[in-house]
């Protein structure tokens, strides 16, 4: 069973509660990520998984208001986070997404996860040889490898991050990187800082259809190209 596990919290250094932050709509962004993820065609399983502190009781009052599964674990054991939770949730294949990712093209979640069953593949993403923007980074793993990362990873940041243990053994792991066929890395519409926000804002003010797909935002930028100099 494909499970799509969303990483969220409220406890972000750069910035703070940034998951539950509004739009100009009054919808917070952790509203978006969950609505792009449900124009997936092969995700029927989406997880919001947060950390057990009390700030993010706010992560899991939003989860239940809007009909989503939450799980709750370690905050800076992120790797041991998602296991439990895939674990929990009987999830076989397992697509990771941030919450930092407000506007992540359902499209491309296709894309990866098609990537990923075309070869007898461990680990598949966009994000390895860096082509898309930043801000539709998706990461699909076997719940077999999670478990063998799991088990196997001993540094702070192979906990952290979740997927470093993946990568960085090769010789263990077999990977793809899904590549755009046009270089697009020079854009961004990740959520890190507050320009970040400024920018997220405007796309999903002057972009009304929805899902809100990468195309539509390059247009966006085509029409409007100062809007790329905001963040």
């Amino acid at each position: 069973m494909i499970g799509c596990i969303i990483q969220a919290r409220m406890g972000s250094s750069r910035l703070p509660g940034k998951a539950l932050m509004k739009s100009d709509s009054g919808k917070p962004l952790l509203y978006y990520v969950i609505n792009q993820l449900r124009y997936c065609s092969k995700i029927k399983n989406l997880v919001i998984a947060t950390t057990t502190n009390q700030e993010d009781d706010e992560i899991e009052k939003f989860a239940n208001n809007n009909s989503v599964n939450v799980f709750r674990g370690k905050e800076k054991d992120v790797l041991d986070r998602y296991f439990q939770c895939a674990k929990k949730y009987s999830f076989s294949t397992i697509v990771r997404i941030t919450a930092d990712c407000p506007l992540i093209d359902p499209q491309i979640v296709d894309k990866v996860i098609e990537q990923f069953f075309s070869g007898n593949y461990d680990f598949a993403t966009n994000t390895l040889t860096r082509t898309f923007p930043i801000g539709t980074d998706v990461e699909v793993f076997s719940f077999s490898a999670l478990e063998r990362a799991w088990k196997s990873a001993q540094l702070p940041s192979e906990r952290e991050h979740v997927t470093p243990y993946l990568y960085s053994h090769p010789e263990k792991f077999n990977t793809s990187t899904l590549k755009s066929k046009k270089n697009l890395s020079q854009f961004r519409w990740a959520l890190d800082y507050e320009n970040d926000l400024k920018l997220i804002r405007i796309i999903i003010s002057k972009i009304q259809k929805r899902p809100i797909l990468m195309n539509d935002i390059l247009e966006l930028f085509e029409q409007e190209p100062d809007l790329t100099k905001i963040n």
